[in-house]
């Protein structure tokens, strides 16, 4: 198929704007990592008028794709998890245009996966883990046994991708094949929810005691970026916090985050009088 493509390619790579092209092909049957297509051509551009571009070729009975993608949608979508077959494609794909060896920096850039950045990816992953995890500890306690699983294989989810990043590493497509290797006690608990003959009702209630422990011991790293911007200042307001640049992509489950992390004592709140006789202004501060 690459000999049908590289004119299409080789058209993309002469233009000035282009700053690396890669070529993925499936790799078994029916792949996720190539969304079912038998070739992908991944093409990143220094900007352009829509961040992300996709055509669709067919040839016999084989299809391709290919995406152009600016490097600032790149960038976005490596720092917020939301498109994971990305590092797959840039540490397994062939580099088959690259100017100025910007692909081969980026590949450096993702084995090395610099603490800073690696700090915001953990963050992000832990507010979400805690948001997915505290409804689902609610919908439980309502007895919403079938809401309470599907809050908490989401939780399960998010605990695995943080155990990834804690290693230095990028979750792949197939998350649970990693951590099954990298920490087996998160895949153990997620093996047992799924596979076990208990009643609902009974795994859950498991599950929840088990997962409990796990959740806990890495609230400090999770917390530790938000943490961090937080001490910038001597206190802010929850407006401050959302218009924060580095805190905007914890998105709808910054104040979710924020009140755990009060719960657990990471983050201290301070009253201010309002012109109210009784209602007080919500400062949040941390230790500096």
């Amino acid at each position: 198929m690459e000999a049908l493509l590289r004119p299409i390619y080789q058209e993309r790579a002469s233009e000035a704007n282009t700053l690396g092209i890669i070529l993925v092909e499936k790799r078994e049957e029916v792949s996720p990592i190539t969304d079912t297509f038998d070739s992908i051509l991944f093409v990143l551009t220094k900007d352009a008028d829509q961040p992300i571009f996709t055509k669709h070729y067919t040839f016999n009975d084989k299809k391709a794709a290919m995406h152009i993608i600016t490097e600032k949608q790149l960038r976005k979508w490596l720092l917020l998890g939301k498109n994971p077959k990305l590092v797959d494609w840039l540490i397994n794909g062939r580099v088959v245009f690259d100017r100025n060896e910007y692909i081969e920096q980026l590949k450096r850039e993702l084995h090395e996966f610099p603490i800073n950045g690696r700090k915001a990816r953990m963050g992000i992953e832990f507010a979400k883990l805690s948001r997915r995890y505290l409804e689902g500890k609610l919908f439980f306690e309502q007895l919403n046994y079938l809401d309470a699983y599907n809050h908490i294989v989401d939780s399960l989810h998010h605990l695995a991708r943080l155990a990834v990043f804690e290693r230095g590493m990028h979750p792949e497509v197939m998350v649970w094949k990693q951590v099954k290797q990298l920490d087996p006690s998160i895949y153990k608990l997620y093996d047992e929810l799924i596979s076990s003959q208990e009643s609902l009702a009974k795994r859950l209630e498991l599950l929840f005691l088990a997962s409990e422990f796990l959740i806990h011991s890495r609230t400090k790293d999770g917390a530790q970026h938000i943490l961090e911007v937080l001490a910038l200042k001597e206190h802010w307001t929850i407006q401050e916090i959302h218009e924060q640049e580095e805190l905007k992509n914890y998105s709808v489950d910054l104040e979710v985050f924020i009140e755990y992390l009060v719960d657990k004592g990471f983050i201290f709140i301070e009253k201010r009088s309002t012109k109210g006789n009784e209602i007080m202004h919500r400062y949040y501060k941390v230790k500096r």
